[in-house]
């Protein structure tokens, strides 16, 4: 017969088929459990059969001394050689489900991702807004809350791998009834009054503990790169909606031109009329198109004043914008650069981040788990006095000590350890969709901020065009009209769409822009070179969990 992996104590039998156990003493019972649980999680197999699942187990019979000890040194040393195992598993990043490279073509020179909102974005007012914003903004609060929540989770439970010492004061007095030989049954009062110091501590064999330790503390950095994910979707909110503030400014601009110039044709058209060298219709037509540009008015202004009160939202309070001017040329025309390879987005993005790390913490309470089905070590111990009397607590002979260590297997938990062994790792699925749909989002984000960007700057070429020849059509029908040559219609019509150019244009300018800014945000920018918003610990903390 083959020797077996590991040797079970002789003292252990087998009872029947009925799997049942039978102990000849106390101490190979408590020597054969460990062992035996331990042998069978660590995966410790005779005949290639779990040992707690083999049906026989024939090693002898009547054990000595000696096979006793050596029943409970094999104990400690399966319990000592197991604490070096891992049960936490490997963690490997999931293949990202993306394509290997965007659609766009490549350049050189860096990311965006790298540039620290107060470069990219170099406009002071703009700047004094989103720092602002930063400061007071109530998402942030909210997001900032959550990170100090979560870090002070980490250092609970780092504490408890660590002794815990308690000073333990008590005073107790009874009356109760004692046999007294010679006095029979009588009533007899008694006082104590103790003062010591107690001290526990788990001893984390499996390391169950480091596991839930580790866990909390990749579910802080996860929170606070959640955090830095609020910070550069407000700022990108934030610059949107300067952006809009700044083409409602200029359109409202070309409006009020637009009504001046339209208030003076109303004007000529009437006083035609009125002299008999026009026509009504005529000036029906230029008090209609004047009516037109007045409503477009209305509506940015309206449109401008909501746009003002989402500001105020974001920033958290009221604010005042100086008057200023939209032009392409303000744009960060040497900062726009094509992203790169996915890796690029998966380090600077921190909700891919955060995935990460969340599943990070999943995977390491699974091994907490794990760890939960092996046996509990502790030790705990006191010293101090104790005295019937309050003077003599302190006097010599009263000292009083104790020292307890304890074992504790669990046997029979109506399948709670496994329930929750099963949660760990449904947990870590989850986790792990959740970081996969990270990815793809940020791809998606990326790549539609590319196709943006270049399809706006051949509208936006288009529409310069046509905006050229709007302008030179106006130009010509007032010029027929004036030699009498057209109706007044014509020059309606050529005026009414030169003035949709104009307002196109200005959209599409600011909608460019807007797709820079998308972009940088999708990239995860804003705080990866800027350290304003990162504590100093962060850093440190990140480090000590690879």
């Amino acid at each position: 017969m083959p020797l077996p992996l590991l040797r079970m104590p002789s003292g252990l039998q087998s009872q029947g088929s009925g799997g049942k156990l039978k102990f000849d003493d106390q101490s190979s019972q408590v020597a054969s459990v460990v062992v035996t649980r331990t042998a069978c999680l660590v995966g410790l197999t005779r005949d290639g059969v779990p040992m707690l699942q083999s049906r026989e187990w024939p090693y002898g019979k009547g054990p000595g001394i000696a096979v006793k000890r050596r029943r409970l040194l094999l104990a400690a040393f399966l319990l000592l050689g197991t604490s070096a195992c891992s049960f936490t598993p490997d963690y490997v990043a999931p293949a990202m489900p993306v394509p290997t490279a965007y659609d766009a073509p490549d350049a050189s020179g860096g990311s965006i991702a790298r540039t620290s909102w107060r470069e990219f974005f170099r406009e002071p007012e703009l700047q004094r807004l989103i720092g602002e914003a930063l400061e007071n903004n109530r998402d942030i609060r909210i997001a900032a809350s959550r990170v100090s929540e979560a870090r002070a989770a980490w250092r609970i439970e780092g504490a408890a791998l660590y002794p815990q010492l308690d000073a333990v004061s008590g005073y107790s007095r009874g009356r109760t009834l004692a046999n007294i030989p010679g006095a029979g049954a009588t009533m007899v009062s008694s006082e104590q009054i103790s003062a010591q110091l107690s001290a526990s501590w788990e001893i984390d064999f499996w390391g169950r503990l480091r596991n839930l330790r580790d866990a909390a503390r990749w579910q802080y950095l996860a929170t606070e790169e959640a955090r830095r994910s609020v910070a550069s979707g407000l700022v990108a909110q934030v610059a949107n909606g300067y952006l809009l503030e700044r083409e409602y400014e200029e359109r409202i601009a070309l409006a009020r031109n637009s009504i001046s110039t339209r208030e003076e044709s109303l004007r000529i058209m009437r006083r035609r009329y009125e002299v008999g060298s026009g026509s009504k219709l005529d000036m029906m037509q230029a008090q209609t198109l004047l009516a037109q540009a007045r409503t477009t008015l209305y509506g940015l202004e309206q449109d401008r004043a909501v746009n003002r009160n989402a500001l105020a939202l974001l920033v958290g309070h009221s604010i005042g914008i100086a008057p200023g001017h939209l032009s392409l040329a303000e744009a960060p025309e040497g900062l726009v650069l094509p992203p790169g390879l996915p890796s690029e987005l998966l380090l600077y993005r921190p909700d891919i981040l955060a995935a990460e790390y969340g599943l990070r913490a999943a995977n390491a309470n699974i091994g907490a788990a794990r760890a939960a089905f092996l046996p509990n070590i502790s030790l705990t111990g006191a010293y101090g006095t104790m005295s019937d009397q309050l003077d003599g607590l302190f006097s010599s002979g009263s000292e009083a000590w104790s020292f307890t260590p304890s074992l504790r297997l669990p046997l029979f938990n109506a399948g709670r350890l496994k329930g929750n062994l099963d949660v760990a790792k449904a947990r870590e699925v989850r986790a792990v969709a959740e970081y996969e749909q990270a990815i793809q989002t940020g791809f998606r984000d990326v790549s539609d901020a590319l196709v943006q960007r270049r399809q706006l700057q051949k509208q936006i070429e288009t529409t310069r065009d046509m905006l050229g020849a709007q302008r030179e059509r106006a130009r010509l029908a007032q010029l027929r009209f004036d030699n009498g040559r057209s109706a007044y219609l014509e020059v309606l019509d050529a005026q009414r769409d030169l003035f949709d150019a104009e307002q196109a244009l200005v959209q599409l300018r600011r909608a460019e822009i807007s797709s820079i800014v998308a972009l940088y945000s999708a990239l995860g920018g804003g705080f990866v070179a800027d350290q304003t918003f990162q504590t100093n610990s962060t850093e440190s903390d990140r480090g000590q969990t690879q």
